[in-house]
């Protein structure tokens, strides 16, 4: 009897420029089959393709790669580092359209594919296009590197209004990601804006996983309170892995947009929301960008961030 797959993805909308390295998106997801068991510890091939405008249009760039899945049935690849079918991921103009991520997947290693998955872009991948830019001001008169509502830009949306804030420094130089107690929280979310709600899953979790009393990374964040103006902003959250990226490129060390360090970050590592595995969650070297697990109990510095 044919065997059916089941494949979770999350796209984590890492952009590098980093000098010497091409341009790449992070991307994970989880296959399971249809007693869903992890298939694990097994190549899988897939491939991999950027549509334009609908999850239906042309497809402006296509690759193949064949990661292998780890104990836990996840994979991991960098989109733009694969076998070249078509296209070139590095001359993408992200900015001028919509783009979605169209996945086919072989669970047994091969090029039958019989898995397909597609999903929107949701926020445009702000540091591969940034470096054309010579300037980032907004119809608003909002900048990249403004301070601004307790705090400083690191991201406009599309209408120049609207995005993210950094605090103007650290609220931590080490800090626990966790509540004392292990377990998975699910805060899994990625990409613009998904940190706030990893933050309010990582606390409810806790507090159902077992809290010891002591502080941790987000709570310090939710409970953060900066005034400006005779205005106090108290929705301050744990940034997510692509959320802590985007500080490091535009406002960090990174130096996408040649700001330079305005945000005034250590070179050091940072914690983010985004939870790996039960014992781990995603961390960012601010030193040099480096994004990797580490476990929950490890003291990282913290950074907030607000949407507006």
């Amino acid at each position: 009897m044919k065997k059916l797959y089941t494949f979770i993805a999350v796209l984590l909308m890492t952009a590098s420029t980093f000098a010497q390295t091409p341009e790449k998106m992070s991307y994970q997801a989880v296959v399971r089959d249809s007693g869903d068991n992890l298939v694990s510890s097994q190549p899988v091939g897939m491939q991999i393709s950027i549509l334009q405008t609908t999850a239906t249009g042309t497809a402006v760039y296509v690759e193949t790669q064949t990661p292998t899945t780890n104990v836990n049935g996840l994979v991991t690849l960098e989109i733009g580092t694969g076998t070249v079918v078509s296209g070139d991921f590095t001359t993408i103009d992200w900015s001028t359209d919509s783009y979605f991520i169209k996945t086919e997947t072989d669970p047994t290693g091969g090029s039958s594919y019989t898995i397909t998955g597609t999903s929107q872009l949701l926020s445009v991948p702000y540091a591969l296009h940034a470096k054309t830019a010579e300037s980032v001001t907004s119809t608003c008169g909002l900048s990249i590197g403004d301070t601004y509502q307790g705090g400083i830009i690191f991201y406009l949306d599309a209408s120049g209004c609207h995005g993210l804030i950094a605090a103007p420094g650290d609220q931590s130089t080490g800090i626990r990601w966790y509540a004392g107690t292990f377990g998975f929280t699910q805060a899994k979310g990625d990409g613009i804006y998904a940190g706030k709600a990893n933050t309010s899953i990582i606390i409810a979790a806790q507090v159902a996983i077992g809290d010891d009393g002591d502080n941790y990374a987000a709570r310090l964040c939710n409970e953060l309170i900066i005034s400006e103006g005779g205005t106090a902003y108290g929705d301050w959250y744990l940034p997510s892995k692509y959320e802590l990226n985007l500080m490091y490129e535009n406002i960090g060390q990174g130096n996408a947009l040649g700001l330079g360090n305005v945000g005034n970050f250590s070179s050091s590592s940072y914690w983010s929301s985004t939870e790996y595995v039960n014992f781990d969650a995603w961390k960012q070297s601010f030193f040099n960008g480096s994004q990797d697990n580490a476990n929950k109990f490890s003291a990282y510095y913290v950074r907030a961030v607000r949407a507006f």
